[in-house]
């Protein structure tokens, strides 16, 4: 019996403490790891957001960007660093829910990670380069690639990255062949689109939108489950291909072990960040919309998230360097 009670009095003050620690959190600069380049999307929508939160926090919010492998390299990072909410990951979909998949010695679980939030996302879309492609809309568009089985060339940002998986679920749910040309990056694959050096790309909207705007390149459709605010005259890959979704997603975990309270605190903190209609408009400049939500449905979307893009690699065939 006193083992008993002495057990449950070593519960209660641990978990004051933690209750404690959480009520003070932040107390100093807080490390947010984005496993990817400076400039791209991937790294502005948690800039914005922990600028927001440095001021709110009254502590400086650093970002970090140790880049390679598909984002594996900054993960693995975050992964092995301290669970005390002072080091957190940022990362869109491939560390998170698409390279446990495709890589077999990852040196960290992502599905051990705590879930914070996702913070916005970018839908993808099927965009074709008009001088090459004279389909405007996507039946049309399915229709011309089942009429030129593996003659028609699909721009990625390379093996495994969320364009290809989006290219190779468009061809699965189609039931059509495409010619996969990869590329090291989004730059590199938009140049040879508007290029005319190959025919279409299943891109996010962030970069490739202006193009489109421009006239350089022609919107298809998008791939939300329903139609965009901003772009209500663009249909949806699922009004042809029901049950078509990929969106480009950036959401915020913490290490394994990184107390409830703590996370709890940062998920309120960055959905308060999300109903400000300065960071609202700011990421509508990023053709990206806040998602918010709880550390539960956070959980609950990104096993959703594995799930789509296992199936899709495994019927697909994907493999890294092929």
């Amino acid at each position: 019996m006193f083992k008993i009670r002495a057990l449950c009095a070593a519960l209660v003050i641990a978990s004051t403490a933690t209750a404690a620690c959480a009520q003070d959190y932040p107390n100093r600069p807080v490390k947010i790891i984005v496993p990817f380049p400076a400039g791209g999307t991937a790294d502005a929508v948690p800039r914005l957001i922990g600028d927001w939160l440095s001021k709110k926090w009254g502590q400086p919010v650093v970002i970090e960007n140790p880049t390679g492998a598909a984002g594996n390299i900054g993960s693995e990072q975050a992964f092995r660093a301290e669970p005390d909410g002072y080091t957190l990951l940022s990362a869109p979909p491939p560390p998170l829910v698409i390279n446990q998949n495709l890589y077999p010695n990852l040196k960290f679980d992502a599905s051990k990670f705590e879930p914070i939030i996702v913070m916005a996302q970018v839908p993808n879309g099927v965009i074709v380069n008009p001088a090459k492609v004279s389909a405007t809309t996507l039946p049309e568009f399915i229709a011309h690639l089942k009429a030129n089985p593996g003659k028609v060339t699909s721009a990625t940002q390379g093996n495994g990255t969320t364009s290809h998986l989006t290219s190779e679920m468009l061809q699965l749910m189609a039931g059509v062949k495409v010619q996969h040309v990869p590329y090291r990056g989004t730059a590199p694959a938009l140049q040879d689109l508007v290029a005319g050096n190959v025919d279409f790309m299943c891109d996010n909207l962030g970069v490739s939108l202006p193009l489109v705007q421009a006239g350089k390149l022609r919107l298809l459709a998008v791939a939300t489950d329903k139609r965009m605010k901003s772009l209500p005259d663009v249909p949806t890959v699922a009004e042809t291909l029901p049950g078509f979704e990929s969106v480009a997603w950036y959401a915020v975990v913490a290490p394994p072990g990184t107390p409830k309270a703590i996370t709890e605190k940062i998920n309120a903190d960055i959905n308060e960040a999300l109903r400000d209609p300065t960071i609202q408009d700011r990421l509508a400049k990023l053709s990206a919309e806040a998602v918010g939500g709880s550390t539960e449905q956070t959980a609950q979307y990104l096993r959703s998230e594995v799930e789509r893009w296992h199936r899709v690699i495994k019927d697909a065939s994907v493999k890294i360097g092929g």
